[in-house]
Parts: C-alpha cells; structure tokens; sequence
C-alpha cells in the first residue's frame, strides 16, 4: 500500500486535533509521516509538544499556524514518526548490571567458548573473585552437563566460584568451589546429576538461588552501582525507542534505583515494576510478605509499582513448565510427567485477592497450558467476587489449551507475549526435545487470541532474548520466521498477525496492559510526549526485511533521550 492510498484511507488524515488552544507550542514536528495509533486519527504530517506532552496533531499547514515567536518549528523532511515503543516485560536491571559488571559468554558459544570465555574473564580478576555471566544456550544442555564440562570449567576459573545463567535465566550453570561455597549438595532437588550420582553443575530453577545468594553475599553491588545499572539499563531501551516498560521482577535495592533515578530527574521513562511474590531465580533478598505490601514508597511522576509478580511454573526445555498433557517420557520423570505448579490453586487465588484489595495488579509467569488455566480459573473466581478493575497478565503464555483461548478477552487478562522467545531459535530447540514435535511447535496462538479479543502486549523479556529490539518482535510477529535469519524456516505461521497489529502490541497494548493507557501508546493530544523518528517507513517494507527498521531519535516527556550518532 502507498503513502498516498494509507492516508486517503482515513477520512480524518487531515482534520487537526486540539488546535487553537491558548498558549503557542514549544515544539511542532512538521513534514512527517506520522503513524499515531490512535485508532481516530491513524495518520498525521505534524505534531505539537507543549510541558512535556502532545497539544495537537494534524496537517502540516494547520499545525505551522499555531506556531508562536518562541516555537521551535522542526521539519522532518518526511521521516516516519510514532509513539514511543513500550516493552511490557523485560529485566532493565540485570540487563545494565550485566553489561556493565558480568562476563558476557558470546550468544550461542558451545562449550570450548564457554569455558575459553571464562578463562579469558578470569585472568583479569583477584584471586578470590565470582566469576558471574552468561548466557549459555538452552540447546547446549547435553554439552555442559557432565563431568567433564564440570572439569574444564573448573580449570578455566582458576579455584574462583562460577555462576553463568542460562538464556532463559532459570538454570545456572557453576563450578565445584561455586557449589562448596553455597554449601549444594547431591540431594537437594534440582540438582542435576551425572550417571555415577554427582552433581555436573547444573542447577536448575531454585537450586541455583543459594548460589546467588553466596554470590551476592560476597560481592553485592553498592547503591550507586544498582542506580548506574537501572540507569544503563534504560538507556540502552531508550536507544531502542523503548519509552515505556515493565520490569518483570524487582526487590527493594531496584524500587529504590528507579525511585532515586526519577527524583534526581534522570528517569527517562515510564516504568511499571512487578514485585514479587515468589522468586525461582533471581536470588533477591527480599520477596512476599516484606516486599510487596510495601512498594507504595518508592513512588514517583514515572515509576508506578503497581504489579505483583508470580512465578507459577519454570520452563519446558527443563520440564518445569506445567502442562495438561505429558512431556515426552525420559528415564528421570518416566511416561506420564506434566510438571507442575509452584503454587496450588487454593494459594494463586488467595494471592490474587489480597493483593487486589492492596489496589496491587499481577503479573503471573506461564508457560505450560496448565499453568495458564490455573490463572485463568483463579481471576475467573475474583472477578465473580467483584473483583473487576484489577489488571492481570499471562507472561509468556507460550502454549495455550484451544478451549482457553477465548477466556482472556471476557476476564481482561492480558497476553504478554514475549515473541523473542517463541520464533525459530535455541528456545523452540530445546522444547522440541522434551514435547512432541506437534505440540511444540503450536506456540504463542497470538492470531487467535487477538481474534477472540485478548489484549496482547509485546514483550522482550531483555536480557533472556539479547537485546530489547522491538523490531525484532515485530518482525517475528508478522513473519514467524527469525528474524536474525540463523534458524530457517517458520513456528505456527498460521498465527501471524499484521503489521499494525504487531505495531499496536509493542505500543497501545503494551499501554492498556501496564494500566499506562492515559500516558503513553499513541500520538493523541494530551499524552506524555513520547515518540521515535524511524530511519524507514515499516509499512513500505518486505515483511522479511522489517528487522532492519532502526530508531534515529527517542523522545520522552517531549525531550530527546536518544539520538543516533
């Protein structure tokens, strides 16, 4: 479709929006082909910024005459303008320590560059220091996991405790004096053994958490280094278009990060933060009971710790996911094994209720269709008690039983839908060796959710998938093919959706399922003035090249926080 068939489409293309009223525009964005996602108005040429947020948007000309003695007119000379890009589950923390603190294990290394990375890593610490990073590859599991691999890493740290997470920063992978140190032990569950009974390093979901905590024990970062890591962290979702976001699992030391950040005026974005109520694998001091009832004091104009966070089961390649139907039969778990949910169904309601009467909205980490029942039966139950006002999103939702499908809309949950993780990649290799190829394939149904009139909200889930790069979501979104071109071939195409839908996920919805929807999501006069200027028209585009889309300017608040070099 042309520029010229787009606009002529939209019979209100070229009526202004709240023009003429009082004091003359800061700022106007002229000649521009602006996408507003705003279903009134889908197109634009101009927009008005005036205190941080948008007064108009229109037409060239009719946005040129409000401009006042002090308003600077900027002309875009036709460049692609939308909303700010919104990211409704990611980990901006960890991703900006990791950066500026951890070994980063090359993406996809097999086991000689893990343990060369190590030894690499090494060489420049004390004698007595973590080594802490990754990630290694959900598909090298069989490669790590052995004596041997234990041997070789053991070497490479030099007698220093290694931590390394796996790429989807539920399993670790640590060395023999890592495991000494943390007291782990043969017997204690998740502890992956090797046929002659001894522990090969791998720990998977909790195991690893008194590991972490060993870790963190001798080498906590400082409140200044926490502040400088929430910091990098939004900076580099800043140099994405990423404007908005939702930290999917926080503590107290990463409240008081953004909280400091936004007083000291340094916070450049809206952050929605999601404390949790249990914790598999971050290892964080403080969760539950002392953590959630008490987030209101952090606080801020753009940091709302609206969310509580559950972790209801793990992960497939591991076979922590809960499912109604078996994984594939091994000599661990036998013929008939489903995983399992980390709470009962008793325990998930009662959460949910008392978090809803604290005002507190939840986040519930799924990835089997048995997980993701459990919590649609539990918000069926609270909103039959009256419950109707609280928000609630399915993170991951990766398999979705077809009967459960169309009970998001009607119990306004949200899909968070984390495409990174589902196109063709080490992930889908992984599950595909535990399930049937014919059920691991049917992953993330967003076609059919959107169908039956689910929110569904764009995700990252940054630092599991390597960068926070929206395009990449939308191109695997629209193709469901990878967008990094390694892995050929398509997962489920059938469920592809439209480049507007996949544009509105990683915008509107993300907004609407974060409760920002006043804020943010769409270029409507009113709004904080949130927008990217994009180095191509998406809609222009061959579906297979959208990953090549790349942000040239962010603005938040009506400010620029990003300009490419």
């Amino acid at each position: 479709m042309t520029h010229t068939e787009m606009t002529s489409a939209d019979p209100h293309a070229s009526e202004p929006s709240n023009l003429g009223q009082g004091t003359p525009p800061e700022l106007i964005l002229t000649n521009a082909r602006v996408y507003t996602v705003d279903s009134d108005r889908p197109w634009a040429e101009a927009v008005a910024v005036t205190g941080g947020r948008i007064t108009a948007v229109g037409t060239s000309s009719d946005l040129d005459a409000l401009a006042g003695p002090n308003t600077e007119v900027r002309d875009l000379g036709g460049a692609f303008l939308m909303p700010g890009l919104i990211d409704v589950h990611n980990h901006h923390f960890l991703a900006g320590k990791e950066e500026l603190f951890e070994l980063r294990v090359p993406i996809g290394a097999d086991l000689a560059g893990i343990v060369a990375a190590v030894r690499d890593h090494a060489a420049a610490l004390s004698p007595d220091a973590w080594i802490v990073g990754g990630p290694w590859a959900s598909d090298r599991f069989g490669e790590i996991n052995t004596a041997d691999a234990l041997a070789q890493l053991d070497a490479a740290a030099g007698g220093r405790p290694v931590m390394l997470s796996d790429d989807s920063h539920h399993n670790r992978w640590v060395n023999s004096r890592a495991m000494e140190v943390a007291g782990v032990t043969a017997e204690q569950e998740g502890v992956v053994l090797d046929g002659d009974g001894r522990p090969t390093g791998v720990l998977l979901e909790a195991a690893g958490l008194p590991v972490a905590r060993a870790q963190q024990s001798a080498g906590a970062l400082t409140p200044d280094e926490e502040r400088r890591s929430a910091q990098r962290g939004v900076e580099i979702l800043n140099s994405f278009g990423i404007t908005s976001f939702q930290d999917a699992g926080v503590s107290t030391h990463i409240l008081e990060a953004l909280r400091s950040l936004d007083a000291a005026g340094e916070l450049n974005a809206w952050v929605v933060s999601s404390l949790l109520i249990n914790d598999e694998i971050f290892g964080f001091a403080r969760v539950g009971e002392d953590l959630v009832f008490d987030g209101e004091r952090f606080r801020t104009e753009h940091h709302r710790p609206d969310f509580v966070k559950i972790f209801l089961d793990g992960v497939p390649p591991t076979r922590t996911g809960a499912f109604i139907e078996p994984y594939l039969p091994d000599d661990v778990h036998g013929d008939h094994f489903h995983g399992e949910t980390l709470l009962d169904p008793a325990e998930l309601t009662d959460w949910l209720r008392r978090v809803a009467q604290a005002g507190l909205s939840a986040k519930i980490h799924c990835t089997g269709d048995a997980s993701v029942h459990a919590v649609l039966n539990a918000v069926e139950t609270l909103r039959g008690e009256g419950i109707t006002e609280t928000r609630y999103q399915i993170a991951h939702g990766q398999f979705v039983h077809p009967d459960d499908i169309g009970r998001f809309g009607p119990l306004g949950v949200s899909a968070d839908i984390s495409p990174f993780i589902w196109v063709p990649g080490p992930i889908v290799e992984a599950i595909r060796e535990v399930l049937p190829r014919e059920r691991a394939d049917q992953m993330q149904p967003n076609r059919s959710l959107l169908d039956a009139g689910a929110v569904v909200a764009g995700g990252s889930d940054w630092p599991v998938s390597p960068s926070p790069n929206a395009w990449e979501g939308i191109h695997g979104l629209v193709t469901r093919e990878d967008p990094s071109g390694h892995y050929p071939g398509t997962l489920w195409p059938e469920q592809a959706i439209t480049l507007e839908e996949a544009i509105a996920a990683f915008t509107i919805g993300g907004a609407e399922a974060m409760g920002l929807a006043d804020e943010a999501g769409s270029l409507t006069p009113g709004k904080s003035a949130d927008f990217v200027v994009l180095d191509r028209d998406p809609f222009d585009q061959p579906s297979n090249r959208l990953v090549e889309t790349t942000v040239t300017e962010t603005w938040f608040a009506g400010r620029p926080v990003y300009t490419r070099d």
